[in-house]
């Protein structure tokens, strides 16, 4: 760039002075002679600089085209982490969606059997944007995958991955976090939620928002975790989400909430659960008029006889 500039105003200062000089130069061999000469050197270093500028250009192409690369394999990784397929025994039906804002996000869901009669599910969302939100974000995924099945309540699994996620992380990197384990035949749900947007419940009894808990994970080390309960019987109905999906629209004044989100999944209540996940994001997406400006995960429960 500084080439560039150094060599217009060479150009210009030359093409003043020729201009002013023309009367001399008619009358003056040596002048002239000059004059061709200096013009013969701008053209070559014309030629050099523009030669410059397209070795830059390709280099850069090429760079642009790794990174891409790179961030194309990255999020096929990343899509790799997300559960599969999603059970369809033990007494709950799913249905789940990531949809990253920038091709590699920081939400996560998970869906984990551990037997015919407890299930274990969660979902998250990472502090940040990027890559750097994704690498905290698998390494939270192995880490629950790898705790899970040694503990047997919530608060442990929360306390180790918030232990972990606080040594192994800056001050500014947390993770919100909502986990939850299905007991089969005692119709029971056990949740810790640290941190994260509350899922609600939709019951015969109206609507139960999850907040037990305590404060996202990788804030205070050694937080001891407080553990929730609820029961889910058959046609209940179970959302979470992450604030990509009620805080959209909140650019232009007014976010789409969860109020709004209640209201439209109660009316919506009975359909398929990937109706249900399909209008959802229909909503949000018209709500906001634009392309989401943060990941949204939605994950929907529904109890089914036992």
């Amino acid at each position: 760039m500084r080439d560039k500039v150094y060599l217009i105003v060479f150009l210009l200062i030359a093409g003043i002075l020729f201009y002013l000089g023309r009367d001399v130069i008619r009358r003056s061999v040596l002048v002239a002679w000059g004059l061709t000469f200096g013009g013969t050197v701008i053209v070559a270093v014309l030629v050099i600089t523009l030669y410059r500028f397209r070795m830059e250009l390709d280099a850069s192409r090429h760079e642009l085209a790794l990174k891409e690369a790179e961030l194309n394999f990255a999020l096929q990784v990343q899509q790799a982490l997300f559960p599969r397929q999603l059970p369809s025994s033990g007494g709950l039906d799913f249905s789940a969606v990531c949809l990253p804002a920038r091709g590699i996000g920081g939400d996560y869901y998970d869906v984990l059997p551990l037997s015919d009669s407890r299930l274990v599910f969660a979902i998250a969302d990472i502090s940040g944007k990027g890559i750097s939100a994704a690498i905290l974000m698998a390494n939270l995924q192995a880490l629950m995958r790898a705790v899970t099945p040694t503990t047997q309540f919530p608060s442990e699994v929360c306390s180790r991955l918030n232990d972990h996620i606080y040594q192994v992380t800056d001050a500014s990197k947390f993770a919100t976090f909502f986990y939850a384990e299905w007991h089969r035949n005692e119709r029971c749900l056990r949740y810790v939620n640290a941190g994260h947007n509350p899922p609600f419940l939709l019951s015969g009894k109206g609507t139960q928002s999850l907040n037990h808990g305590g404060i996202p994970l990788g804030i205070m080390l050694g937080w001891e975790y407080e553990i929730g309960e609820a029961t889910l019987n058959p046609g209940d109905l179970l959302v979470l989400y992450s604030d990509g999906i009620t805080e959209a629209g909140l650019g232009d004044g007014e976010e789409f909430g969860e109020k709004r989100l209640i209201s439209l999944v109660t009316s919506l209540k009975n359909r398929p659960l990937p109706e249900i996940q399909s209008s959802v994001l229909k909503a949000v997406r018209a709500w906001s008029g634009k392309e989401p400006e943060d990941d949204m995960t939605l994950v929907i429960v529904r109890a089914q006889e036992c």
